[in-house]
């Protein structure tokens, strides 16, 4: 589990093509810390599970499956990304409870001086988004504005736009996208049609 506050942006080292899957190769001095093989750090909100590190880097393998559903398949060396390690039990929960596990890609459609910044939703996605509820966007923990039926807005603050990947995304760049788990739960437990 995460949090959603982003501890680094890191950034990405190397790529190497696997079959059915890709190597990546990621610099972040801060996150690797103390890391062993086997543990997790998450990558622009995808849980990743550390293959091996060195130096301030870390290597993670990632399946086709992942870089399918969520935009780590576009990254490429020289991108930045925001890096979170998993919370620790007992440690603070200062965004919400996120897994790591995204639920698809949105792209950014606009944004204005002060902050704010729309996302447009991928089909299906919409209904588990609420006004002042939580979602995750490339990792980062965030406040839901408005809450539309194909997209829904967040005001991100200076820090935000400082340490965090969100500083950098223009309109039509994707964003990972992971809705709280706590709706896909409900709906599962009432039925789809209970709660249409």
């Amino acid at each position: 589990m995460f949090t959603g506050i982003v501890e680094e942006l890191g950034e990405v080292v190397g790529v190497d093509e696997l079959p059915g899957a890709a190597r990546f190769r990621l610099r972040g001095p801060v996150v690797t810390e103390g890391v062993r093989h086997g543990e997790s750090i998450a990558v622009n909100g995808v849980c990743l599970t550390v293959v091996e590190t060195s130096d301030g880097e870390f290597t993670a393998d990632v399946i086709q499956e992942t870089l399918t559903r969520s935009s780590l398949g576009a990254l490429s060396v020289g991108s930045r990304v925001n890096l979170e390690r998993p919370l620790a039990l007992g440690g603070r929960l200062d965004g919400h409870l996120v897994q790591g596990h995204v639920d698809g890609t949105g792209h950014i459609t606009r944004r204005t001086e002060d902050g704010t910044v729309e996302v447009q939703v991928p089909p299906g996605l919409a209904r588990y988004i609420v006004e002042k509820g939580s979602i995750t966007v490339d990792g980062v923990s965030l406040t839901v504005v408005e809450a539309g039926d194909e997209h829904f807005t967040v005001s991100l603050i200076p820090t935000t736009l400082e340490l965090t990947t969100l500083g950098i995304k223009r309109p039509g760049d994707p964003v990972n996208l992971e809705v709280d788990v706590l709706a896909k739960y409900v709906e599962r437990l009432l039925g789809k049609e209970a709660v249409r």
